[in-house]
């Protein structure tokens, strides 16, 4: 199988279903977008991090590549059986946010993103998972998009922001808050 097809070079690509629409099409940004912030997930689960936050990640990127041929097919058109998006996923992140905030001190000021580089590894697939978000929210007026796939979105920048506090806390680095010149 050849990866290159040809058929793009006209700025088009087939929605699973077959309908062609153009690559700047919000649905085809949309899913490319998950699709970047798995790359920066997968980014993140490189790092030198504990085993269950790596393995946790891996789940998670497979969730994403769940949302991400949901996204890619044409609500109307596909037949294809897709996997589904189900309520555990996002109890599953809640479940680990809440055991990661059990020792985290509590949160009283802003963070500003940092700390050391997979820290801010978590901070940038946060912006991205957000943007992958409103992305996901536009999509939904004027075309069906699963509500739990921006539940799991809004859920999984959360997560990644309680992450990083996290990673922070292990790798003993000071967390830098933001205190406003008033």
């Amino acid at each position: 199988m050849k990866i290159y097809t040809k058929t793009g070079d006209k700025g088009q690509t087939s929605l699973i279903g077959g309908t062609r629409v153009p690559k700047h099409h919000l649905r085809i940004e949309t899913y490319g977008t998950v699709d970047e912030l798995n790359s920066y997930i997968g980014l993140i689960r490189c790092q030198d991090i504990q085993i269950h936050h790596q393995a946790l990640l891996k789940e998670i990127q497979d969730r994403l590549f769940t949302i991400g041929a949901s996204l890619a097919a044409d609500p109307e058109k596909s037949q294809m059986k897709i996997p589904d998006l189900n309520d555990s996923d996002i109890v599953l992140l809640e479940k680990e946010m809440d055991t990661m905030n059990e020792v985290l001190p509590p949160l009283k000021h802003f963070v500003l993103p940092g700390g050391n580089t997979v820290v801010s590894y978590c901070h940038l697939a946060r912006c991205v998972c957000r943007r992958a978000e409103r992305l996901a929210v536009a999509l939904t007026e004027n075309s069906f998009v699963d509500e739990r796939t921006v539940v799991y979105l809004n859920r999984l920048s959360d997560y990644l922001f309680v992450l990083a506090r996290k990673l922070n806390a292990d790798f003993k680095a000071e967390e830098s808050i933001w205190i406003p010149r008033i």
